[in-house]
């Protein structure tokens, strides 16, 4: 039947199944393969809108309006007007390489980038050929029969038309705080939007079937719905490399100005000192900064990728390497996982099956998919046979139970499950068999157990409408314990973490004994811990404190992870945060870098930053240390713009009001600008040290400053030796000065790079090839230009033999200077890093 062409109503709740169906052209009982392509090509793909390609001239239009793109084509319209037509061809060329490798670089990064996205995408069941599968959410058409679970993003507006106990958080759309409990069949009040799903919402808790009426744009709640996706607004990161650009523009305005001032009022020629003005403008812009970080961060996402690491968001990678402090659940990664039933014994503590059978029961009737209702499940198979289910009150995180009305050989029975601190208080038991039964637990939870509590009573109700008024007078049946050993590995992971300066502390939902027995076999901190009932009695204020000398957390809400999250913020670490589960989102959303596994809910994929393809710590340490490494070369750029290149310049700029003529021509400028980054293309490739990635690095403004305040004057002290040198000794020619200073110039730039780029010795951490290869022919380029004919055009002469030699000794020397000062540069970097408390200052939930 062919879909109408009609579209279903926007309040397509006030419909039944028949009429909407009818609508839409379509059965109740799902789509075939066929049908599904064609609605997919009638309707469009399920997103917020169709997905773009930015094309290469608005690429280029963008980075032209970029704060370093902007000078440079200043500079080169000053430069193609007043006549030097060579100068602007250079800064053309360079304007060229910058926006040009910037641009290709960035597709390839996006289409790795989209590939990666892809394999972690969301996805949905949905019904074709007559079985449920998981597709694409993007594949979801109007007319799909859809199943959604606890912890699923609904990814359609849909008509429910069967669930249990299933109840969806519509805060995303509507603000409303609560879950909204859903239900089947057509309502009387045309408002009441209880029998409809909407695109956007989160399924907490049962199981639902509904027939998808509206997808992407043209969902009810589509623009709201679009707030769950990634968003695109810059990250921290992202604004910081800004911010850089933007001090870097001030930077050269001010000076260019200054010169140009300067020079005209001491009746030098305008022209000469404009063209000047402009070479030293185009010398001060680190134009390749974009290019460098967009190379490094794709080249850092695609290793990342082969150590089983997908990174949703480019920048995160430096929020990674940033991180000091990773919060985690245990489950699955501190331990093992594979949790089983070991035992399960009656109120009086004895061995008795009971408990077991009737948890087993209830997990298979009305469980939550999770670990536990399938360790039930697994030890009792043959439990539910025979049992059907009538009601169901799908589990509370906030309560922490659960309970399922069945069907069977004992009649109609309610059967509890949960927490013990939960369930004891609803049972029929005096005092004493209270305190023995909470007594008992904690015994369990001291051998490392975790316990269930099972409890019942006959139903007596007089519909199948399970509410919580109905979990009172139950009869409590015993606990069920379970083995979760940690893993072989989590004790040397978390060592690892720990000697790179990231803390790891255990935010769980599990008794608090439990959880300090599994930290104390892990190596962390198991003197204390805070449990839930403690964060409750604590201020923000206090909870700041408190969570700095606790690693571990038990029987936490899903509102307690996120403000303990809040409070290690506020103590100035940055926090990473690992989870899988429903509530895991808040935390996840609240910390600085969000982190979940391939396999999670729905939910914690969407408000994660980085998914793991295994539930590993090894894997977190692995990805801790490639975005410190990633990181580290980005920084490498930066320093070389803000030590020797900046000193240069900035002698350039004093010596052209100090001396009778220009120390070099603006043309000589450009072209020593245009090998300069020539010579850094290597550096996304180069190797990084382990000294390098130790310790947690994060981008601060303040500690490029202290480090360009030691190496920047260092390379103006050598150029003005350079100056006195050629005056004074050699007696040079302006020709000569120039070809030279030119020289000098360009091998200590150059040569730097092999000195700071790493924070050791130089000779026991040999660059990559790549970055030798591009900064030595840079320097062979620029040694031999001025001995060929090609250097007239640019103004240069061949300097005496004697010349050049003192040139090298100066080049000797001050690279010699730049090793023995680097330590002292560096060692305020760390200072500058201590009193800054390594802070990112993310400004909000992502």
């Amino acid at each position: 039947m062919p879909p109408s062409s009609e579209p279903a109503d926007k309040s397509f709740w006030r419909f039944s199944s028949d009429q909407l169906s009818g609508r839409l052209g379509c059965g109740l009982t799902g789509l075939t393969t066929a049908e599904a392509s064609e609605r997919a090509e009638r309707f469009g793909p399920n997103s917020d809108a169709t997905p773009r390609t930015e094309g290469a001239m608005h690429a280029v239009f963008r980075r032209l309006l970029e704060p370093l793109s902007l000078i440079l084509l200043v500079a080169g319209t000053v430069s193609m007007l007043t006549g030097d037509e060579i100068g602007g061809l250079i800064i053309v060329l360079i304007l060229t390489l910058s926006i040009g490798l910037d641009t290709i670089q960035e597709g390839q990064a996006v289409r790795a980038a989209e590939i990666l996205r892809r394999s972690v995408a969301l996805k949905a069941e949905v019904k074709r050929d007559g079985a449920f599968g998981q597709i694409d959410v993007e594949q979801v058409v109007p007319g799909d029969i859809l199943r959604v679970r606890a912890g699923d993003i609904i990814p359609a507006d849909a008509l429910i038309l069967h669930c249990v106990a299933f109840t969806a958080g519509e805060a995303a759309l509507t603000g409303e705080p609560y879950p909204v409990q859903k239900r089947a069949g057509q309502c009387a009040d045309p408002d009441d939007k209880s029998n409809a799903l909407f695109r956007g919402a989160v399924a907490q808790t049962g199981e639902a079937i509904a027939l998808v009426v509206h997808t992407g744009r043209d969902t009810v709640f589509g623009a709201a719905a679009s707030a769950l996706a990634e968003t695109q607004t810059p990250s921290p990161f992202e604004r910081d490399l800004r911010e850089f650009g933007l001090v870097i523009a001030r930077a050269t305005l001010a000076l260019v100005l200054v010169v140009l001032t300067v020079r005209v009022l001491f009746g030098r020629p305008v022209m000469d000192s404009l063209l000047f003005a402009v070479a030293l403008a185009v010398g001060l812009t680190p134009e390749l900064l974009p290019m460098i970080t967009t190379v490094t961060l794709s080249r850092g996402a695609l290793r990342m990728a082969g150590r089983k690491v997908i990174v949703k968001r480019l920048a995160a990678i430096h929020d990674l390497g940033a991180m000091t402090i990773l919060c985690t659940d245990k489950t699955g990664t501190l331990t093992s996982a594979e949790i089983t039933l070991t035992k399960s014994i009656d109120a009086a503590g004895k061995d008795n099956a009971r408990a077991a059978r009737l948890g087993a029961v209830a997990a298979a009737l009305g469980g939550d998919r999770g670990s536990l209702d399938a360790a039930l499940v697994a030890a009792q198979p043959d439990a539910v046979r025979d049992w059907t289910l009538a009601g169901r009150q799908a589990f509370d995180f906030s309560r922490r139970l659960g309970s399922v009305l069945a069907t069977g050989p004992e009649g109609a029975l309610l059967i509890v499950k949960g927490a013990p601190e939960a369930v004891l208080p609803l049972c029929v038991v005096d005092d004493d068999a209270r305190a023995l039964a909470v007594a008992r637990a904690h015994e369990l939870a001291t051998d490392g157990l975790r316990s269930v509590a099972i409890a019942s009573r006959p139903w007596t109700g007089a519909t199948c409408e399970v509410e919580t008024a109905d979990e009172v007078d139950l009869v409590f049946e015993g606990f069920c314990a379970f083995a979760d050993p940690p893993k072989p590995t989590a004790a040397a992971a978390i060592a690892r973490l720990a000697a790179g300066g990231v803390g790891l502390k255990i935010l769980s939902g599990d008794d608090p004994v439990v959880v300090k027995r599994l930290a104390g076999l892990v190596g962390l901190n198991a003197e204390r811990v805070l449990s839930g009932a403690d964060i409750a009695e604590l201020s923000d204020e206090a909870l700041a404190v408190q969570v700095q000398s606790a690693d571990a957390f038990g029987r936490l809400a899903p509102d307690q992870k996120s403000r303990i999250v809040k409070a290690l913020q506020a103590g100035g670490d940055v926090v990473g945060f690992l989870g899988d589960g429903i509530n895991d989102a808040p935390a996840l959303k609240a910390a600085d870098i969000g982190l979940s596994v391939e396999g999670a809910t729905g939910v914690a994929q969407a408000a994660a930053d980085i998914i793991l393809l295994a539930s590993d710590l090894e894997v977190v340490a692995d990805g801790v240390e490639e975005g410190r490494r990633t990181f580290a070369n980005i920084l490498k750029y930066v320093r070389m713009g803000a030590s020797s290149n900046f000193g240069n310049m900035l002698s350039m700029a004093i010596a052209s009001i100090a001396l009778p003529f220009l120390p070099m021509l603006p043309t000589q400028i450009l072209l020593n600008n245009l090998l300069y980054d020539l010579s850094e293309l290597g550096i996304p490739f180069d190797q990084v040290s382990r000294q390098a990635t130790a310790q947690p690095q994060v981008w601060s403004m303040t500690r490029l400053a202290r480090f360009a305040a030691i190496m920047g004057p260092l390379s103006s002290v050598f150029d003005f030796l350079t100056f006195g040198a050629l005056l004074l000794l050699f007696h040079a020619s302006p020709e000569e000065f120039r070809t030279a200073w030119f020289i000098e110039s360009m091998a200590t730039q150059i040569l730097v790079i092999f000195i700071i780029r790493t924070n050791g010795r130089p000779w026991r951490n040999w660059p990559d090839p790549v970055l030798s290869a591009s900064s030595l022919i840079a320097l062979l380029v620029a040694m031999v230009i001025p001995f060929t004919p090609v250097g007239a055009w640019f103004g240069f002469v061949a300097p005496p033999p004697m010349m050049m030699a003192g040139i090298a000794l100066l080049v000797v020397a001050y690279l010699a200077c730049a090793e023995l000062v680097k330590p002292l540069a560096i060692r305020s970097l760390r200072k500058a890093m201590m009193r800054d408390g390594h802070t990112t200052g993310r400004a909000g939930p992502h």
